[in-house]
């Protein structure tokens, strides 16, 4: 079993919600921002404002990690720090292989927060042989028929996927056949993997389009698209308001 398997299990041991997995990593850079600014303690009610919660729920969050502070102290920042690395695995380095080098995946080459965090940038691959053998960040494109000899050669753990929605799925059948269990999927599709594989979405349209629904709702009053006359609404607009309301 790999060290992330094993974290996954203690984390599913202790009970830690998915929804509170979600928020960590929020409160982890709201915290290494007091940290650079040399604040040492932390109450909850500035913590929980600083990251976009109410500070009851920061509170049960981080009783989970077994961090519940100091009545009329707060919270330790450095030591909060630690724990939250630790439980979300920013403890060790994290190989990491970007598959799709147009326009989104050159942008995440040169990302700098990725070593910051842990994130070690391994190999970028594309099947555009205009592309493949480029410098992008100080690394040179690969090939895509190299994929599974780099994630083999840089024991990679993660595949961030940024190719067209065509391509992603047999992308994705292919570094999880290679032995990699998490992807970052940044295509346009859904993919479909076997169980004990982990994808995390991140589909730009999609949050504009949400927030283009609440620009719409502020624009049209509180009642928002209930005010459109009947017939003005396109098919399936009433059914979409009412499952993001819920």
């Amino acid at each position: 079993m790999t060290p992330r398997q094993n974290r996954q299990r203690d984390r599913a041991g202790r009970g830690i919600p998915e929804a509170t997995v979600a928020r960590l990593p929020v409160y982890l850079r709201a915290l290494t921002g007091l940290q650079e600014r040399g604040v040492a303690t932390v109450s909850s009610e500035e913590l929980a404002a600083a990251a976009g919660v109410n500070s009851a729920k920061l509170r049960k969050d981080l009783s989970h990690l077994g961090s519940y502070g100091t009545r009329g102290v707060g919270y330790e920042v450095e030591y909060l720090v630690y724990q939250i690395s630790r439980e979300l695995g920013l403890t060790q380095d994290w190989v990491v292989a970007i598959i799709g080098v147009g326009n989104l995946g050159r942008a995440l080459a040169g990302y700098g927060g990725f070593a910051s965090r842990g994130f070690r940038v391994a190999g970028l691959l594309d099947a555009d042989e205009s592309i493949v053998g480029q410098e992008i960040a100080g690394m040179t494109v690969q090939h895509i028929d190299r994929l599974e000899d780099i994630i083999a050669g840089h024991g990679v753990s993660i595949a961030v996927i940024a190719t067209p929605a065509g391509a992603a799925q047999g992308v994705c059948d292919r570094v999880v056949a290679a032995g990699v269990t998490s992807v970052l999927n940044f295509a346009p599709v859904v993919l479909s993997v076997p169980d004990g594989v982990d994808v995390r979405k991140v589909d730009l349209s999609i949050e504009l389009q949400i927030l283009a629904f609440h620009e719409q709702r502020k624009a049209g009053g509180p009642d928002g698209l209930a005010s459109l006359a009947a017939g003005d609404a396109p098919p399936g607009a009433k059914q979409y308001v009412e499952t993001v309301e819920a």
